[in-house]
């Protein structure tokens, strides 16, 4: 039998490729709003982070996000999205 691949994703904080299933997916909607995607089933376009606080802050003072998404991103936006990754933590 053959075995089922596994998808890679590259984090945007520390830059390894990991397992889709341990990252969580950034999304940027057709509306331009930007939100974390717990489930990874949300349309739009997606980025990924690891589940820690320290890649989301590597991410975010390297302006990787913005420059994934290609659009500027306020800080009320990214201390939402900081708050939601430490509740899910």
């Amino acid at each position: 039998m053959k075995t089922k691949k596994i998808p890679m994703r590259m984090c945007l904080g520390c830059g390894e490729m990991k397992p889709k299933r341990e990252l969580i997916r950034v999304v940027k909607s057709k509306e331009g709003d930007i939100s974390l995607d717990l489930t990874g089933k949300k349309s739009g376009r997606g980025a990924y982070i690891c589940k820690s606080v320290e890649c989301f802050e590597k991410a975010r003072k390297a302006r990787k996000f913005e420059r994934s998404f290609s659009c500027m991103i306020s800080e009320d936006i990214y201390n939402s999205m900081e708050g939601e990754l430490r509740e899910n933590e």
